[in-house]
């Protein structure tokens, strides 16, 4: 072969060589998932969870076949699970579920005949239930909750139509109150989490449209503001790769900054997206492990999040994973 033919034919190979060796778009993401001990109950999606000090709680879900009533404790410490006092009250699923304290509240949920408006107390301490004042919005499916300056709230969600009323809930004189409304877009199967004292609920559906407007919630004046949409529809260059939107997804909060993932959008999701409160901004990071799923869980103490169960199509899953969020994942490399 001539020199001459030989400099072309690297010319052509060049760019391919380069293209191979290029990064997929998630390959320089950060972050590493990380899977640990699977669940020890029946794999179930839908299920509620909520977390005190450093044990997660799942509890009730849907098999595909059945609602489920169990209640199990993860201990992030020894990578363990613990069956614990099953809900009392009727089975279901897409109920919802958050903490006060060493306390644990869930609420509202379908048992594919009846939604529900019921609403009960953990102790973790002494491991039992106690049924509460009845939650007073509608009964309903697909909610939204978070424990915030002592006090429970519930909002959003489907009871045959689309919501976004709020109430608070007070433990100390068992009783609720109605709030402001979220602004913006009624909504069911958001997710939301709480940074610094505030709460932010973003994502879900409405009408058949994936929700984009995101809220924050201060709780000192009872009010709502609205921030930056996750989708691209400003004319600025900070959300032009932005991809946020999805319904039944979940978040959990490591080191004051919220994480997204899985859900769905027409197809399910496994991207995984950080939120900086500072800022406003989100940033793509390292896609979840596991099988691209929906309707899962989630857990966070604050410092470490796990996601656990969830669904695909009619699989129901039982591992659970760990987001590291300031590793990198070698395999990508």
């Amino acid at each position: 072969m001539t020199h001459k033919r030989l400099f072309t034919l690297l010319l052509i190979m060049l760019p391919a060589i380069f293209t191979a060796c290029s990064s997929d778009d998630d390959d320089d993401l950060i972050g590493k998932w990380y899977r640990v001990s699977d669940f020890d109950g029946l794999a179930r999606s839908d299920a509620s969870s909520f977390t005190i000090g450093n044990k997660g709680y799942l509890v009730c879900g849907w098999t595909g076949k059945k609602c489920l009533s169990d209640l199990w404790a993860y201990d992030m410490e020894t990578d363990s699970w613990t069956q614990k006092a099953s809900f009392p009250g009727t089975a279901r699923y897409l109920a919802t579920a958050f903490n006060i304290g060493n306390k644990g509240y869930l609420g509202t949920g379908f048992d594919n005949e009846s939604y529900y408006n019921d609403f009960w107390e953990y102790d973790s301490t002494n491991n039992t239930w106690e049924q509460k004042a009845p939650f007073p919005g509608s009964a309903r499916r697909g909610a939204i909750s978070f424990g915030l300056g002592g006090k429970g709230y519930i909002g959003s969600g489907f009871d045959g139509n689309y919501l976004k009323d709020f109430y608070s809930f007070n433990p100390l004189s068992n009783s609720w109150e109605q709030i402001i409304s979220i602004g913006g877009s009624k909504r069911t199967g958001a997710t939301c989490f709480v940074i610094n004292d505030e709460a932010y609920v973003c994502c879900g559906q409405n009408n058949g449209d994936y929700v984009k407007d995101f809220w924050k919630f201060n709780p000192s004046s009872g009010t709502w503001s609205q921030l930056r949409d996750i989708a691209d529809t400003s004319d600025d260059d900070y959300d032009d790769d932005y991809n946020i939107v999805r319904t039944n997804g979940v978040s959990f909060v490591i080191d004051g900054s919220a994480y997204i993932s899985c859900g769905e959008s027409g197809s399910l999701r496994s991207d995984t997206w950080k939120y900086n409160p500072q800022t406003d901004l989100w940033e793509n990071v390292a896609k979840f492990k596991g099988t691209p799923r929906t309707a899962t869980a989630s857990f966070s103490s604050g410092e470490r999040g796990f996601i656990v169960s969830g669904k695909s199509s009619t699989l129901q899953f039982d591992d659970i994973w760990e987001l590291h969020p300031y590793e990198y994942d070698d395999e990508d490399y």
